[in-house]
């Protein structure tokens, strides 16, 4: 039976310069999150981090870092990293490479009006042709180990929480999306899911 919160495991050898776990030996989870910032939905992930001393990845939209300055900044503020996600969350299958480059060129952009810049990218659906990775040069492109499917609104909370969990090993890069199309799952699972890895000796580090 497929396991559609893990990554299968021939994607990294297909793409072995892209990133997707990290530390295996380590008794550490790198959690990211996809989309943001969004109100309300990013701050409730930024409260439930602190309240574990958890740190993070996010991977921000810049059309949406744009509209929601203040919650990026948060963001920033609390020493959490940030990655580019392009601006408008494109398909790379689907868009020409210059239109793909210019994509990412503009949410540079605009986290640099915050003071940001960042070398870590991670394609939208995880969807990237390799004319695209060879153009982005020494960019650290981050995939995941797990998925939690949390945008899933046909997933029950539980068993996205109990899938997630159990794909989830030392090393894991997780993927969450602080998204209004995720809140429900995101809201039930993310701190039952922090509970349950620090109290088995988990930390939560940055990439």
């Amino acid at each position: 039976m497929i396991n559609v919160f893990r990554t299968p495991f021939f994607l990294p050898r297909l793409y072995p310069t892209l990133l997707w776990r990290h530390s295996p030996d380590q008794p550490d989870i790198f959690l990211t999150f996809d989309d943001g910032p969004i109100p309300a939905v990013t701050e409730f992930v930024l409260d439930t981090l602190q309240s574990f001393g958890a740190q993070a990845t996010f991977f921000c939209i810049g059309d949406n870092v744009r509209k929601h300055p203040g919650v990026f900044q948060r963001i920033v503020t609390a020493g959490h990293r940030v990655g580019n996600h392009t601006f408008h969350h494109v398909k790379g299958w689907q868009t020409p490479d210059v239109q793909y480059l210019e994509e990412v060129r503009q949410c540079d952009a605009e986290m640099a009006k915050h003071g940001v810049s960042t070398e870590l990218f991670r394609p939208p659906y995880g969807r990237i042709k390799r004319s695209q990775i060879r153009a982005l040069g020494s960019r650290k492109i981050v995939m995941w180990d797990v998925l939690t499917n949390d945008y899933d609104r046909s997933l029950g909370e539980q068993d996205c929480l109990a899938g997630t969990v159990s794909a989830t090993r030392s090393g894991s890069i997780v993927v969450f999306h602080d998204s209004l199309k995720a809140e429900r799952n995101l809201r039930y699972v993310l701190p039952r899911y922090l509970e349950y890895l620090t109290a088995g000796g988990y930390q939560f580090k940055t990439l």
